[in-house]
């Protein structure tokens, strides 16, 4: 049996480094990790990504989508940031996970060098909506046919849904590290998400990482709401 830990991970969605200062502040005690993607980095920037991570792990969440050479570079210009976490999509394609890969070898040290995780099919596509962008198949069938080609060329890990966690374990076994987005506490809205699970759910399904936003920051208490789902997570 695994001794895994499944561990949180807060997403501070939104374009204000203080309203972001202060989530932070307030979760810290209680989450492992910290999310800062595309909607605060295009608005705050970089520098302000540092100011808000400094003294936390990152997970930096650009889910860098390009060809190799600059998917590449542009890993190198992150590396000032030093993420403890740096997304890619899988469907960017072999070559380009490869690029990812080497590129974080080279610009990062043994010690520094972040988690390269691999998204496999967003947490916001159903079946229906992945074949409406021409992928038969199913969301299963996808998930498993991504993380094999990740896997294979470099990704340390993948980003997928709670209900894909099940199969990526008997595929490929503890090794990979799984991050799971689209997770809602018990009662908590799903909103754009379409599949979803609670913490505890997840945990038991696999998960080395649980990402939650919304049921955190949308708190009165987003320190008391990331306190309730690291107590859930641990029993």
């Amino acid at each position: 049996m695994s001794d895994r830990r499944t561990r949180l991970i807060a997403a501070l969605d939104t374009r204000d480094p203080r309203e972001a200062s202060r989530w932070a502040d307030a979760v810290t005690p209680h989450a492992s990790a910290i999310k800062l993607g595309l909607e605060f980095v295009y608005a705050a920037g970089l520098e302000a990504v540092s100011e808000i991570a400094a003294g936390r792990a990152l997970f930096l969440d650009l889910k860098l989508h390009d060809i190799p050479n600059t998917v590449g570079a542009a890993i190198g210009s992150l590396s000032r940031i030093n993420p403890a976490m740096l997304t890619i999509h899988a469907s960017g394609g072999a070559a380009m996970v490869a690029a990812a890969s080497h590129a974080l070898n080279e610009n990062f040290s043994t010690e520094n060098r972040p988690v390269l995780l691999a998204v496999t099919v967003l947490t916001s596509l159903d079946d229906a909506a992945l074949a409406a962008t021409g992928v038969e198949g199913g969301v299963r069938s996808q998930v498993l046919r991504l993380a094999d080609l990740a896997l294979r060329n470099g990704a340390d890990g993948l980003v997928c849904s709670a209900h894909e966690l099940a199969a990526l374990r008997a595929e490929f076994g503890d090794s990979p590290v799984l991050v799971t987005p689209g997770i809602r506490p018990q009662g908590a809205a799903a909103g754009d998400q379409k599949r979803v699970m609670t913490p505890g759910e997840a945990r038991d399904a696999g998960a080395d990482w649980i990402v939650v936003g919304r049921p955190v920051t949308g708190a009165a208490d987003p320190g008391a709401a990331a306190a309730a789902i690291a107590r859930e997570l641990a029993e």
